[in-house]
């Protein structure tokens, strides 16, 4: 089998105000990057626009149309003081939400062996109701209800190594006891969430916070002495991935040190889990990374792990 990379296009038409960190740029970098021939073998498909009901799966109605409603029919609207829609902005997002939905009919499947959805904007700050940190809507954890209740999977892990909390991802499986959300993540940073204390209704939430300077020897701690053994324990059937590279230490929004190679260890010691309780199966979607050279690298160095180990 093989790896599917699910993109498209409309990502570029999703346009932030000049100097946003969260831009075209950075698609255009991850593009450039997954061009190079080693990844000539990656299965490369469009990320399908997702219907209203595949948002339903997390989000309420009201939040939905309000976002609908909130598109201009030009220019750009500040949906809080760092989220921003112009009228392309509701295609990339649904495009995004239809990447992940499609990966998880892929891998479940077993078309391919892993996915990586490279889209933006991200999602794992968006809310049950609120639009905030750059994203709209929970890509994560909607792609980890479509496995629980379309698949009827028994139970699913969202991890998140984006260096801000994934609040929103949270927020939307607070009360979801078939799923368990990791995150490691650099406090005190945006948005504040994602204590310790923080658990989730069912004992199913666990945040790691990281001090700010903190480098690969840190996060392999965190990862190694706490993540991954309870995602051991909880042994769940898939492990979706929020993928966020702005914990690399040359990104300008946060204050870790992690290196390129930190992020291939990462992904290999998740997709160890993955073989060990979930055949393998992996999704994964680009969430943060702000340096574009940084997360080029980054991103390269997660897919040629996610590839060797799909072979």
């Amino acid at each position: 089998m093989t790896t599917a990379l699910f993109s498209h296009d409309s990502a570029l038409k999703h346009i932030t105000p000049p100097g946003h960190p969260e831009s075209t740029f950075r698609y255009e970098a991850i593009q450039k990057a997954l061009s190079d021939k080693r990844f000539a073998k990656l299965d490369r498909r469009e990320a399908p626009l997702a219907d209203r009901t595949e948002v339903l799966r997390c989000h309420p109605a009201r939040y939905f149309d309000r976002v609908k409603n909130a598109i201009p029919t030009s220019g750009t609207i500040a949906l809080d003081g760092d989220t921003h829609v112009v009228p392309g902005s509701l295609e990339a997002a649904l495009r995004g939400v239809g990447g992940c939905a499609a990966a998880i009919d892929a891998v479940i499947a077993g078309d391919v062996a892993n996915a990586f959805v490279a889209m933006r904007p991200p999602g794992h700050h968006a809310e049950s109701e609120t639009a905030m940190g750059f994203c709209l809507f929970g890509n994560a954890a909607i792609a980890a209800k479509r496995a629980l209740d379309h698949y009827g999977l028994e139970r699913v892990s969202v991890l998140d190594f984006d260096v801000h909390h994934g609040n929103g991802t949270q927020d939307l499986l607070w009360d979801e006891e078939r799923s368990l959300f990791a995150s490691s993540h650099q406090m005190p940073l945006y948005p504040g969430s994602g204590s310790v204390h923080e658990t989730g209704a069912h004992d199913n939430v666990l945040n790691v916070p990281l001090a700010p300077m903190s480098g690969g020897a840190e996060m392999k701690r965190a990862w190694g002495d706490l993540i991954l053994p309870a995602i051991d324990d909880f042994a769940p059937d898939l492990i979706i991935i929020s993928a966020g590279f702005d914990a690399h230490a040359a990104d300008p929004l946060a204050n870790l040190k992690w290196s390129t190679e930190d992020f291939a260890w990462l992904t290999h010691a998740i997709c160890d889990v993955a073989d060990a309780h979930a055949k393998g199966r992996v999704v994964s979607t680009l969430e943060g990374g702000y340096d574009l050279n940084a997360l080029a690298a980054s991103v390269a160095a997660h897919v040629d792990v996610l590839m060797e180990r799909g072979a």
